[in-house]
């Protein structure tokens, strides 16, 4: 930049990005100065190298300022982890196996790990089975990034979001319905009458009637 660079010719573009012509470097300086600029080389390996004049300063302070907004909007994936056992009943695998579709749905990648205790490392096959079986279910919703490896204990496999998934949209809970009172029927606090019901003659007979003495 500026006095720095050593090439014996550049050619030069102005802060429009307009073409102002193939010249040596102090005389592309001097129309830099002129215009309060800095003069750039933006492309070295060109021949001649081509430069550009800009207000450097103000360029790499845009330059940081776009790279802050990218990085709000970046989204950061996390490895999340869902353990079980090789006789983990069928209630609780799917229960964890839509708890691995909400990690997924969240972006981020899933180690899905069954742990052996015991006599159990004698059986590998079952906790096999059972990550088989799990990536099934994830049929359509996940990737497998890495296939089913036994580490001490634990063997694990890891998914991530397939491509193009999206994932189900909660439906809304129905809303509760409240009864109305129509229109025209009275109350006691407004001013209206209620009317009384005609008694029946059961009810006359039941609540009503007065006994002989």
């Amino acid at each position: 930049m500026n006095e720095r660079i050593r090439a014996r010719e550049v050619r030069l573009i102005d802060e429009n990005g307009e073409m102002i012509g193939v010249m040596p470097p102090p005389r592309a300086l001097d129309i830099a100065r002129e215009r309060n600029l800095d003069l750039v080389e933006v492309s070295p390996n060109s021949l001649p190298p081509v430069c550009k004049l800009m207000d450097y300063g103000r360029y790499k302070y845009e330059q940081a300022k776009k790279e802050n907004e990218a990085r709000k909007h970046q989204k950061t994936i996390t490895l999340k982890e869902i353990r079980m056992h090789p006789r983990t009943d069928e209630h609780d695998v799917d229960v964890k196996t839509r708890k691995i579709q909400e990690f997924l749905a969240e972006g981020d990648k899933v180690k899905v790990s069954i742990q052996f205790r015991g006599a159990e490392m004698r059986h590998p096959d079952i906790g096999r089975r059972l990550l088989d079986r799990i990536a099934e279910a994830l049929k359509g919703s996940a990737t497998i990034e890495r296939t089913p490896v036994m580490e001490g204990r634990i063997m694990s496999m890891i998914v991530s979001r397939a491509p193009g998934w999206e994932p189900p949209k909660k439906q809304a809970s129905p809303s509760t319905v409240t009864s109305k009172q129509p229109e025209g029927s009275s109350s006691a606090h407004n001013g209206a009458t209620t009317a009384t019901p005609a008694l029946t003659p059961e009810s006359v007979n039941a609540t009503g009637t007065s006994t002989e003495s």
